[in-house]
């Protein structure tokens, strides 16, 4: 379907949807053009004005301190502020503190709810726990934990106390985990006994327990119980409920006060070496960012209720979960669990129950339920729901259509694009913006990005190219941890900009069509996976001696992980029957290694892997040659 052309609406073929009046006349922006026309005059005054709007201890001196010889952003440098504070104090002191702030529904239909004043208090006595284990100003934390409150009362100490959360996702495996904490070096390790999907038990304490082994740094471990509240535990293991209980009577505890250069977070994600990236984000610039960003697009309103289907352990969910969505005072539904368990009603059944305004997804899980059937949301009433999102990956017109359709056919989607590194949305709509299914549209005000070649220059309407970003941002992350030299390549691969990594073309309208990778990062599910990783993970196998890992498109993953690998002697299957077993058995052992998430869906056994003289795999010339793409220029291929 020809996007630009297809869609009927009347006499004319339009490629718009329009916003209907309702939101033109009460949305927090009503004319884009003239705001993004002012932000790019003016973006030192735009930024500004944004800040303004959250509290400080004490004011900046100036909007942006920017290096240009090593790419650091200073942003709101002198001012000092804390995103916990103004995620829950602030709206605590405004005579909010008994709106619901967090609605869980766990896996097993269980249900929490925490209003303002319960989290807060939630998150100043596990401060004062940090503070009896001896933690200070800038220690590091390992969160492993499935998405429960206790993960978004974990980060969020962390933020008040002025300690760097690390967040791992809880379907990592030992190995992930291990690497991660390998490099952060925490002083402490907050885990869960068992996490629990589609009715199963994961038993995560096993794997913090295995993964910890080594590692020096680790003073405590702090166990969220939830099989058995009084089940003991092992030397060094604190029980999570217990260090809040015993600090339930010392009253409130101080906000530390960030400034421009005091981390957040690190989040690991991949690249395409086989260590993942650890990306560091500081407190106030991504205060300002995942603010604004969330009110804005989302158009967060007093009685909307905000229901984000990603796992707090990836950015999405830092951003758009937790700190974005508690700084605009939003009511937060967090769902543990898959959608399609115990039936693929789950997530329309929670729409309905909670009355959700605000439905954040994304394209894997809107083409699983295009699967299943318009039946599972028709049998519910989704009446509640006044804005879509899409998220992790750009959404094919198809599965746009059907989410705007079984949705009601009159919801505006939010399809964003941006990245952990971003920390905020970079191209996306408002819910004023005329909507074209598959396109993210137009940059957010304030963010300069264009499509570029690899010298810079802008490439023809039309054309696809580089998607690079030419200004600084407030939610820029500050580096690569511990790889300076790493963070410094996004600058300087495309001269002047950075470089995001990704390619895009821009139509006659000025909208942005995303198009995916350009490196050797495969995104399976919306989640970002290394090719180097993946294939560490496979030659560890004891039958493996090399092994190539390409990303193949997917109707319902959006991209599918096919493993190529050249067998070690002596390991050559002798039937069709053992070599079907060694497959599923290389399958595994990836799964083993870095969770169900890298395993590969296709195991081909072969002879023989495309290099180029130096010994690097051509991994493009294997895609070229399984989907009968032209393979390029081969003139380095060795013979």
């Amino acid at each position: 379907m020809n996007q630009e052309t297809s869609i009927n609406t009347g006499k004319k073929k339009d490629p718009f949807f329009y916003p209907s009046e309702e939101i033109l006349q009460n949305a927090h922006v009503r004319d884009y053009d003239a705001l993004y026309r002012e932000s790019m005059e003016d973006p030192d005054t735009f930024w500004s004005k944004a800040a303004s709007e959250l509290e400080w201890f004490s004011p900046w001196t100036k909007t942006l301190d920017w290096d240009p010889e090593t790419f650091t952003g200073r942003w709101f440098p002198g001012g000092t502020t804390n995103i916990a504070y103004n995620a829950l104090d602030r709206h605590v002191a405004a005579g909010f503190g008994n709106k619901v702030a967090l609605i869980w529904a766990g896996d097993g239909q269980e249900e929490r709810i925490l209003t303002y004043r319960q989290l807060l208090d939630a998150v100043e006595r596990l401060c004062h726990g940090f503070r009896s284990l001896g933690l200070e100003k800038g220690d590091r934390v390992t969160i492993f934990l499935p998405p429960t409150p206790e993960q978004v009362i974990s980060m969020l100490a962390c933020a008040r106390m002025g300690l760097v959360h690390s967040v791992v996702f809880s379907g990592f495996s030992e190995a992930a985990l291990k690497s991660r904490m390998e490099d952060a070096q925490p002083r402490l390790l907050i885990t869960a006994d068992a996490g629990f999907r589609r009715g199963k038990e994961i038993p995560l304490l096993k794997t913090a327990r295995a993964a910890r082994q080594g590692i020096l740094s680790i003073e405590h471990s702090v166990v969220v119980r939830r099989k058995e509240p009084e089940a003991p535990l092992g030397p060094g293991e604190i029980p999570f409920d217990r260090l809040q209980e015993d600090n339930r009577k010392k009253g409130p505890f101080p906000p530390f006060p960030a400034g421009t250069d005091d981390p957040l977070f690190i989040l690991y994600t991949s690249g395409t070496t086989g260590k993942p990236k650890g990306i560091v984000h500081v407190q106030p610039g991504y205060m300002v960012g995942t603010y604004l960003t969330t009110r804005w697009v989302f158009d967060i309103r007093d009685k909307d209720v905000y229901f984000c289907v990603a796992d707090p352990g990836w950015i999405t969910g830092h951003s758009y979960i937790v700190y974005g969505p508690l700084l605009n005072r939003a009511t937060i539904l967090l769902a543990e669990g898959t959608p399609d368990w115990p039936d693929p009603g789950r997530w329309w059944r929670l729409i309905e129950k909670y009355r959700v305004t605000v439905f954040y997804s994304t394209p894997t899980a809107v083409r699983l339920q295009m699967r299943h059937g318009q039946h599972w949301p028709a049998n519910h009433d989704l009446s509640s729901l006044r804005l879509l999102g899409s998220v992790g990956e750009p959404i094919n017109p198809e599965a746009w259509l059907w989410f705007r359709k079984v949705t009601g056919d009159r919801l505006p989607i939010m399809d964003t694009w941006w990245q952990t590194e971003t920390g905020m949305h970079m191209i996306t709509p408002l819910p004023v913006t005329p909507l074209i299914p598959g396109s993210a549209t137009k940059p957010f005000p304030g963010v300069e990005i264009d499509v570029v070649d690899k010298n810079g220059q802008p490439v023809p309407v039309g054309e696809s190219g580089l998607v690079v970003i030419r200004k600084p941002w407030p939610a820029m992350f500050r580096t690569v941890f511990k790889d300076p030299g790493r963070y410094r390549q996004y600058w300087t691969e495309v001269p002047g900009v950075y470089f995001s990594g990704d390619s895009a073309r821009k139509d006659h309208h000025g909208h942005f069509h995303l198009i995916g990778r350009i490196d050797d990062v495969i995104k399976v599910a919306g989640h970002r996976l290394g090719t180097a990783e993946v294939e560490s993970a496979l030659v560890s196998h004891p039958a493996v001696a090399e092994a190539a890992v390409i990303g193949k498109p997917d109707p319902l993953k959006g991209e599918s992980l096919k493993a190529f690998v050249i067998l070690r002697q002596g390991h050559k299957p002798d039937s069709e029957e053992d070599l079907q077993a060694l497959q599923k058995r290389i399958k595994h052992h990836v799964r083993e290694e870095l969770g169900a998430i890298a395993q590969p869906d296709e195991v081909e056994i072969t002879d023989w892997l495309p290099k180029t003289r130096s010994g690097k795999i051509m991994r493009r010339v294997l895609r070229a040659r399984e989907l009968g793409l032209p393979e390029g220029d081969t003139s380095t291929l060795e013979d």
